[in-house]
């Protein structure tokens, strides 16, 4: 436990620090970071590092994603032609779907991420839309874990997750949406932002927790089909990238839509 607790109070500083940086090349550092390294731990898990040279170039195109949003047609384009070029170069041993997997993380990941880059570059409002998301991908599982603690009596999904409950699921709904509400208000009314839907607010912290959820589910699917515990080591008791950020990967692209929509902010 301490260890998970030290490393948490690491990942916090460091998170605080990348976010006063919101504005400069060191957010896009640490996102495209983050973005490969998730890659590369969902190959290293189903073996799809053998194939050297396109893990190479589904991870240049992550962590290039977080520099050039402009030209994204653009070297998404190269990419996609660079990874059917590797394909019909080792087509006797790199199959179809290996190829249309790697592809499609390689493609899919990033995306998600981006996100995060795009609401960076709004200033301060942006900074409000980082922490909201994250919070909401976040939050939830502590919800569902306490609810499930005190409450939990019917399993959710034994295979997949025994420990999770449908009690837990419900506390953590309710939760994350009174708790993206409480944030809200600080961001209102403390940091005098600008006004907040309120309703819109409460809404997508209940849905944003339902939909973490489905990401979190699926990563500990792939974990459980390749034979493993954790994506990697890379945090210190809480696992790797992927053990980390597996909800915000379908959180985040949710979030971004509820706030280009107007439906949180006024």
């Amino acid at each position: 436990m301490s260890t998970r607790i030290k490393s948490a109070a690491v990942a916090i500083v460091i998170a605080v620090i990348l976010l006063i940086a919101h504005g400069t090349f060191l957010f896009n550092i640490a996102v495209g970071a983050i973005s490969a390294l998730a890659i590369y731990e969902i190959f290293r898990a189903t073996k799809m590092t053998e194939h050297k040279y396109q893990t190479i170039a589904c991870c240049a195109f992550a962590f290039v994603d977080a520099f050039m949003p402009v030209f994204y047609k653009l070297y998404m384009g190269l990419f996609v032609i660079a990874m059917c070029l590797l394909y019909l170069k080792e087509h006797t041993k790199f199959q179809y779907t290996e190829f249309f997997f790697m592809l499609g993380v390689g493609i899919l990941l990033p995306y998600s991420f981006s996100t995060l880059v795009t609401m960076a570059g709004l200033g301060g409002k942006g900074v409000f839309m980082i922490v909201l998301t994250l919070a909401a991908a976040w939050l939830a599982d502590s919800g569902a874990y306490f609810a499930g603690t005190f409450f939990g009596k019917t399993k959710l999904c034994p295979e997949i997750s025994p420990k999770k409950t449908v009690e837990g699921l419900i506390g953590g709904v309710i939760s994350n949406g009174i708790l993206m509400l409480i944030i809200s208000l600080f961001y209102q009314f403390v940091l005098k932002g600008e006004p907040i839907h309120y309703l819109g607010v409460l809404i997508a912290g209940m849905l944003a927790a339902l939909i973490g959820l489905v990401g979190d589910l699926t990563a500990s699917v792939i974990k459980r089909q390749t034979g493993i515990k954790d994506y990697g080591n890379i945090m210190p008791g809480h696992g790797g990238i992927m053990d980390r950020f597996d909800s915000v990967l379908l959180v985040a692209p949710f979030m971004y839509y509820m706030f280009t929509q107007g439906l949180i902010l006024k």
